[in-house]
């Protein structure tokens, strides 16, 4: 049972994907100091300023070596960050670095409740922005053709079919998969308790590939808070279904690299609580986003999400509540 200064016990509601509450107040106390470390499997946490800046000039780098060696790159990018796409367009043009040998994979699209994906023209899309803020922002003697650029459709919506891309032009997989973890504890639209990511054990987990999804409300009321469904809670606006990478092209990736940034103005953030039991708590099917730390990679915190939290149990009197 949760508890507090007042001896007021309770389970967390049934719905949610953790709730194991020995974990999360232990999770939800780690103090920065103790939050860097590299696990067994080459797997690093490090807490920095601002990673966003790290993870453009990380993207950048890896395009840069793909044309100075002349090798082929497979990379997996979350959507809808164009700030960051925009900017490494920019840097690729002002270097004049070719994009000849990358295949770039967006990791998933949106999709109405009969599973019919959204289409290009969709200005909320996942592709879309993916294409128009990265791809089409590339100069055109510098980048390949745009099916270079992979995001999901009709076609390929289908059980592993994206999946089977991935891997045949990657070599077995993609040599580097972009993340930030959701509010549920997604990575893509990988969801706890979504039907279509049912398995018995955490290894039948880890082999699911590419599929069509349906997304558990934490994650609807979560993609209701950014711009493109117009960054107001209107959950209304955010469609049901989604095509997505599977675990196993999670596992297959050579390399992973996270951020966790997501930080109001106020302070107050929902990955802040997620981070910690992704980076801190069991790898498991109940935080799809931790089996990241089954192979090499990193993710970078920010400072704004390492910060302690508490809550009003803690007897503020008259003090600042805002500052919590």
């Amino acid at each position: 049972m949760a508890k507090n200064n007042y001896e007021f016990d309770f389970q967390p509601a049934g719905w949610l994907p953790s709730r194991d509450v020995e974990m999360l107040d232990r999770v939800r106390n780690i103090k920065r100091e103790d939050m860097e470390y590299t696990n067994e499997n080459g797997y690093s946490v490090r807490v920095v300023l601002d990673p966003t800046l790290i993870l453009a000039q990380d993207i950048f780098h890896r395009i840069y070596l793909s044309d100075v060696m002349d090798r082929h790159l497979t990379m997996i990018f979350p959507n809808q960050w164009p700030g960051v796409y925009s900017a490494v367009a920019e840097m690729i043009n002002r270097y004049n670095v070719s994009c000849r040998n990358v295949d770039a994979f967006a990791m998933d699209e949106w999709a109405d409740q009969d599973g019919n994906v959204a289409p290009l023209t969709y200005g909320a899309g996942l592709g879309f922005s993916f294409r128009k803020h990265f791809y089409g922002k590339i100069r055109e003697d510098l980048r390949p053709d745009v099916e270079h650029w992979h995001v999901f459709t009709n076609e390929n919506k289908g059980d592993n079919v994206y999946s089977s891309i991935i891997e045949e032009v990657g070599g077995g997989g993609a040599d580097v998969i972009y993340s930030a973890t959701g509010w549920p504890g997604h990575t893509a639209f990988i969801d706890p308790g979504a039907k279509e990511f049912q398995a018995d054990t955490l290894e039948e987990f880890c082999k699911l590939g590419s599929r069509l999804t349906t997304q558990v409300p934490l994650t609807i009321c979560e993609n209701s808070l950014f711009a493109p469904m117009g960054a107001s809670g209107d959950v209304w606006a955010v469609p049901p279904r989604a095509a997505t990478i599977g675990p196993k092209d999670v596992v297959n990736a050579r390399e992973r690299f996270e951020i966790h940034t997501f930080v109001n103005p106020g302070g107050d953030s929902w990955q802040r609580m997620i981070s910690r039991i992704e980076l801190y708590g069991p790898i498991s099917m109940e935080c799809p986003a931790s089996i990241m730390r089954l192979g090499k990679g990193v993710c970078y915190v920010s400072e704004g999400i390492a910060r302690p939290f508490g809550s009003w149990t803690n007897d503020m009197g008259d003090g600042d509540f805002s500052a919590l």
